[in-house]
């Protein structure tokens, strides 16, 4: 199907361009969505009459869209989710999870806006891009976690598999200690129930009393 653009459609072509689409994409998308008209000799002299005020609403829109995009580009959000222990989530972070996280932050998002090859199913720090205007474009970045202290960890650069070995070496460490008070106390009462036993501590007294008394000799 032949097509006239109404605005810069990426891969396509810029405004006032005609060019020839698959018309499942023309009528699901580019027709209801506004981008486009069919190419035909009435809308061919539609096009001309507004293109002026096409041109400046696209200015207008591409100038909001780039200081939106001054504030948004950069920015970090961070999305909880269940997960296992390897990092794999139980399920996934979408488009909309995505636009809820930076609306909730303060900005107008919509989820069409976001751009994600695939659904994000695992844990740790992804960037995600986000189309603002046919023109304008920002990145953020998701910061998938299974809570707010591991979002921070991994913020400072940790991965999930540096979280679990220090999580592993920590409770090692803690069975370690476990042990270790385990023994020590075994260990006093042994000697205790000896020294009841042997009475070694009164005979190590009179000994030293004995050489005490010889020295004074």
């Amino acid at each position: 199907m032949d097509i006239i653009l109404l605005e810069r459609v990426a891969k396509l072509g810029q405004m006032g361009e005609v060019v020839s689409v698959k018309e499942g994409y023309a009528r699901n998308f580019l027709l209801p969505q506004g981008k486009a008209l069919r190419a035909n000799e009435a809308n061919i002299k539609r096009f001309e009459s507004e293109k002026a005020q096409l041109e400046a609403r696209n200015l207008e829109g591409k100038a909001e869209a780039e200081k939106l995009a001054g504030k948004l580009d950069g920015e970090t959000f961070v999305v909880i989710r269940s997960a296992s222990d390897g990092g794999s989530l139980y399920g996934s972070v979408s488009t909309r999870d995505a636009a809820d996280a930076a609306t909730e932050a303060g900005f107008s998002l919509d989820r069409k806006q976001v751009a994600l090859t695939a659904p994000i199913k695992e844990l740790g720090i992804h960037e995600v891009h986000v189309n603002l205007h046919p023109e304008v474009d920002a990145v953020i970045k998701l910061n998938v976690a299974r809570s707010q202290e591991e979002a921070e960890l991994q913020a400072q650069g940790k991965s999930i598999q540096e979280l679990a070995a220090e999580e592993e070496a920590a409770a090692e460490f803690e069975i370690e200690q476990l042990f270790d008070d385990i023994g020590a106390a075994q260990l006093d009462e042994f000697e205790t129930e000896d020294e009841q036993r042997t009475g070694e501590p009164a005979v190590q007294e009179k000994a030293e009393l004995d050489e005490k008394l010889g020295d004074d000799d």
